[in-house]
């Protein structure tokens, strides 16, 4: 007669084991929360909210942008002397860096070079410094003022190669201060030459 109430106890005890185990189930295998395809509403707000985020993130111009910028300026300073400065006489790897007063420029000297008979011959030597002088923010455009020093081996040579003007042989030092420029409420986190002061 015990044994019969062992089963018993075992059998009750399978039971309310069951029973808690269904209950815990149907709460935990809920689903709680969105699920299916956002509506249209939705992923105008998932746009806007990605929209307002980058913004942010392109007005703001702080020690990271900074130290992002600077990089960027050394390697478009490298870009820009060197395409200016190389035998062909033509702008062709700094275009896009350049805005369009700033090219204008650029391709009057060239052609007036190219005139001459001239041409140059650079060996980038490397930036020594690079500092932000000034930024400021006019309107949606953010202006970046940066005074570089780098060295350089630069000479002007003539159609027979002859030195016109400066040493093939020479390290020179150059200083420049260079105004770059971009739209804080585009997409595009490029920056362009607007102004040389130096």
């Amino acid at each position: 007669m015990s044994y019969s109430f062992e089963y018993i106890d075992i059998i009750l005890l399978a039971m309310i084991a069951g029973f808690i185990f269904l209950r815990l189930r149907g709460i935990l295998g809920k689903r709680s929360g969105f699920e299916g395809k956002p509506s249209l509403q939705m992923n105008e707000v998932l746009k806007t909210i990605n929209k307002n985020k980058s913004k942010k993130k392109n007005e703001t111009f702080d020690e990271i942008a900074q130290k992002e910028f600077l990089k960027g300026a050394k390697i478009a300073y490298e870009t820009v002397i060197t395409d200016f400065s190389d035998n062909d006489n033509k702008i062709t790897n700094s275009r896009p860096l350049l805005n369009n007063d700033i090219y204008n420029q650029f391709n009057k000297a060239l052609k007036e070079r190219n005139s001459r008979g001239h041409f140059a011959e650079i060996t980038f030597i490397g930036v020594n410094s690079a500092i932000i002088k000034e930024h400021k923010k006019i309107d949606k455009m953010l202006n970046v003022t940066v005074d570089f020093i780098a060295e350089v081996i630069t000479c002007i040579r003539d159609k027979d190669k002859k030195i016109v003007s400066g040493d093939p042989e020479k390290i020179k030092k150059i200083y420049d201060t260079w105004v770059f420029s971009r739209d804080t409420t585009s997409a595009n986190p490029n920056w362009q030459l607007v102004n040389i002061l130096t």
